[in-house]
């Protein structure tokens, strides 16, 4: 064994990295396997399985496919520890692998044949039993080129577990850790209950108790509005107040009952007791007391899991006796009024009354008894859709409030099928749909398209239901990304469809169609966007929930949900802990400088206020130069603390500039920036082209230059330079060095910024290298849709990024892994400017 991890020990600093040297505990007869995500420079998955007291690793680039005719490169590489079974965490930068690793799933693993015969013979064909990998697999060596490391290919053989491509993604459906979860089959694993529609996993609520007053008496209403859930990015900091269900998969569902009139009403109203009457008549056999009761109808899979699809088929088949209904709450209750009373109490009477009368089609939705992590793990681990929390002291409400959450595994909504496209290939019916969602003006924007997910039956039948809704034009808002051979519908279907992520242009990714929804009205549909948690005494917000950036308790928050962009669905405190995320790493590029502030009171697309001077007794932390810097004006300001960064977004600061100068030599900067600034038509690979020309020519004129996101649209190209001349000679150099390459590359390049002039151009912006001109910082956020970021990289990934705003707030934690690294030995690579402008013939003084 210890000679087996000779390579694996070679490549490692373990007074670095955290991943374990050595050990960890063999799993005897039952040989463990694991399968951890890893964002090093670039995502793959590393497949691991236990042999002779060590884990055998591949890299599989893609990830694992439940599609027998996908075949996944899987490359050999070093055998690691046991216990790296267990690792999940961060290899430091500069270090082998660098980067993120998750437990993306864990289990054991059994050879079909001699293992060791059939690694030498390159063909392993084993049986996987773990959280997301189930059934048969084969690992087939491929005849190598060379290769310093051997390629294999990861292959799912065929069996009931096998799916194809177009109808289920494993990485996509199910992207999250399982470290939290036990092994499958041990006692301790709580999936396989939770799967089983968590009838019967136990519960801690608070005792059981008859309520302190008795509900006020009153007439059963005729009709009911539901509570509903919002949606949330995190778990309450304080979980012992709020209980825990399994998100059902299905249709919300009240029942009103007045002795033998029983009707079953969706959530908009509508009786559906004709759709459900063996499940009306499931319901009046069990005489209940007369209320109204509350819970969500699903269909179970083989597996036990609720099947959003199945439960579709239970209606279009005409057979809804296989439906399960949970119920979970009860607001009216044997001629009481129960909807003030709190929520623990309400459960109390419910469970009650279900320990008498439940049955296999009607159950009582038990809580659940874990930490809320550990839940959703569970949750997410089985392909369910996540849990639903709810403050126990709560009271019912009919409308949408945040005492009741929804904590998601992935992304996943609702949206208008406006459109599709033709089939491709043997594919019939169509190729994809096309999806909206209806702003706040009430026009369908374009939310991009879902191809997987369907079956040839479901594309036969929903091809049939879009027949019938044909339209001439387009329901959307125009949108150059639509497919112009689009066939257009007019928008009434409504789609559920799980996807990865939304992208910047306000379009899903990696998305999954999971049904039909006819229990949802197709102008009610709107992009459902996350907020956070609202805690009882919740005014420092001292708790992270949307970035883990911990707010220190003296800071007060004004208006933290106040949402500052529409497009992101961001609120001032996503801002606040943002910063409060990434001060670590922007107070180097700030200390020093003078700063301006760009505050937006009225958030993105609202009036800005640029910012020189304030009064910092105001700003705790910001702190005021001195005025003999600019005798003429108020003293200019410097962010040099985390405290004074907080201070800033507080007020509304959402963007920071910098000087090009530092406060103690303030009439000798020390830094030029390029802006590259594209004109209309100007692609962004025009913009990366842009970038490498700018570097070639201040190479060859001996002065280094570093790269960073703007956090818009282009890039900042930063020559760090010793101070040595004044504002108006660095600024007069930097403006020959654009001129230079506007005259030898005039088809890129322009000297002039206007607008007319930079159509299909792109202005290098060397105006900032003036006295008093300055840059967003790095790091700091931008007052655009979406709220990009400034963020350092090096020259290398440069062909990687997809625009100046490939980080944004929302997206920084996959960066703050590399932080400044990209930047090291930015201060020691500063140059004096004397030989470049002797090279470029600019003679200081001069102007020329």
């Amino acid at each position: 064994m210890s000679e087996s991890l000779k390579t694996y020990k070679a490549k490692r600093n373990f007074a670095i990295t955290p991943e374990p040297a050595e050990g960890g505990q063999e799993g005897g007869e039952s040989l463990t396997f694991v399968i951890q995500k890893h964002w090093a420079s670039r995502l793959h998955y590393d497949f691991r399985l236990e042999l002779d007291g060590v884990m055998m690793s591949w890299a599989v680039p893609k990830g694992p496919s439940y599609d027998t005719h996908d075949k996944r490169m899987a490359v050999h590489v070093e055998d690691h520890p046991i216990s790296y079974n267990d690792f999940e965490g961060t290899i430091p930068p500069k270090q082998y692998g660098a980067g993120k690793v998750i437990i993306w799933d864990k289990g054991y693993w059994k050879p079909l044949d001699d293992p060791r015969k059939a690694l030498a013979a390159g063909n392993l064909k084993f049986q996987l039993t773990g959280h997301k990998m189930r059934g048969k697999w084969v690992l087939v060596r491929m005849k190598g080129k060379g290769e310093k490391q051997e390629p294999w290919l990861l292959i799912k053989e065929k069996d009931e577990h096998a799916r194809p491509a177009e109808e289920f993604s494993v990485v996509d459906e199910m992207p999250d850790s399982v470290k939290a979860l036990p092994l499958p089959g041990s006692a301790a694993a709580v999936p396989a209950k939770v799967a089983k529609g968590a009838a019967k996993v136990a519960s801690k609520a608070a005792p059981k108790a008859a309520p302190k007053a008795a509900a006020p008496k009153a007439e059963l209403p005729e009709s009911l509005t539901p509570q509903l859930a919002t949606l949330v990015d995190a778990p309450p900091s304080s979980p012992e107040d709020w209980l825990f269900e399994i998100k059902f998969d299905g249709y919300r569902i009240l029942t009103r009952v007045e002795g033998t009139d029983i009707r079953l009403i969706t959530r908009n109203g509508n009786d559906w007791t004709h759709k459900m009457r063996p499940l009306r008549d499931a319901i009046a056999k069990m005489k209940l007391p007369s209320g109204w009761y509350d819970g969500e109808i699903v269909v179970h899979d083989d597996d036990g899991r609720p099947d959003f699809g199945l439960l579709q088929n239970a209606f279009d088949e005409d057979h809804p006796g296989e439906m399960v209904y949970f119920i979970f709450d009860i607001p009216f209750h044997d001629g009481r009024d129960l909807r003030e009373t709190p929520l623990d109490e309400r459960r109390a009477i419910l469970e009650k009354v279900m320990a008498k009368k439940a049955t296999d089609t009607v159950r009582y939705s038990a809580s659940l008894n874990a930490t809320p992590q550990d839940m959703i793990a569970a949750a997410c681990s089985m392909g369910l859709e996540g849990i639903i929390g709810k403050r126990r002291d709560s009271a019912y409400t009919s409308r949408r409030g945040g005492s009741w959450i929804k904590l998601k595994c992935g992304q996943r909504q609702e949206f208008v099928i406006g459109g599709y496209t033709d089939p491709q290939g043997s594919r019939s019916g169509f190729g994809s749909l096309l999806l909206g969602t209806y702003d706040k003006d009430g026009k369908l924007q374009y939310a991009g398209n879902v191809g997987s997910g369907f079956n040839g039956a479901s594309l036969k039948e929903l091809k049939s239901k879009m027949d019938a809704l044909t339209a001439e034009k387009s329901p959307f808002v125009p949108n150059k990304d639509i497919d112009k051979r689009a066939h257009w519908l007019k928008p009434t279907l409504v789609a559920e469809v799980a996807f990865g992520e939304w992208t910047r242009s306000g379009s899903i990714r990696h998305s999954v169609f999971k049904g039909l929804r006819k229990d949802k009205k197709a102008s009610a549909i709107t992009r459902e966007l996350p907020s956070h948690v609202k805690e009882k005494e919740n005014t420092d917000m001292e708790t992270s929930t949307a970035v883990q950036g911990k707010l220190p308790a003296s800071l007060k928050v004004t208006n933290p949900d106040r949402v500052i962009d529409k497009h992101s669905g961001a609120t001032k405190i996503t801002l606040v802990r943002y910063y409060a995320l990434v001060g670590a790493l922007m107070l180097p590029h700030l200390k020093g400088r003078p700063v301006s502030l760009v505050r937006a009171p009225a958030g993105v697309g609202g009036e800005l206020f640029f910012q020189k001077h304030a009064e910092t007794n105001k700003l705790p932390g910001v702190k005021s130069l001195n005025q003999a810097l600019d005798p003429d004006h108020p003293p200019m300001l410097e962010v040099s603390t985390e405290q004074g960064l907080l201070s800033a977004a507080q007020w509304n600061v959402v963007e920071l500039h910098t000087q090009n100068a530092s406060a103690t030599s303030y009439e000798k900067p020390n830094r030029m920036v390029f802006d590259l600034d594209p004109g209309k038509d100007v692609t962004w690979k025009q913009v990366q082209e842009a970038a490498q020309l700018m570097r070639a020519f201040l190479d060859h004129l001996g002065l280094p230059a570093f790269l960073k996101t703007s956090g818009g649209k282009g890039l900042h190209v930063v020559v760090p330079i010793k101070p040595g001349y004044g504002w108006d000679d660095v600024k007069a150099f930097s403006q020959a060095v654009v001129a230079h390459m506007s005259q030898n590359i005039p088809e890129r390049f322009v000297l002039k910024s206007g607008p007319s002039n930079r159509v299909g151009k792109i202005f290098i912006d060397y105006l900032r290298n003036g006295r008093g001109a300055t840059t967003a910082c790095a790091w700091s956020a931008r007052a655009r849709p979406g709220l990009g970021i400034s963020v350092p990289v090096t020259w290398e990934e440069l062909d990687k990024l997809t625009g100046g705003d490939h980080w944004t707030v929302g997206t920084v934690h996959t960066r703050l892994d590399v932080g400044n690294s990209p930047w090291d030995g930015y201060a020691k690579a500063a140059k004096g400017l004397a030989p470049a402008m002797k090279m470029l013939g600019f003679k200081p003084g001069s102007g020329t």
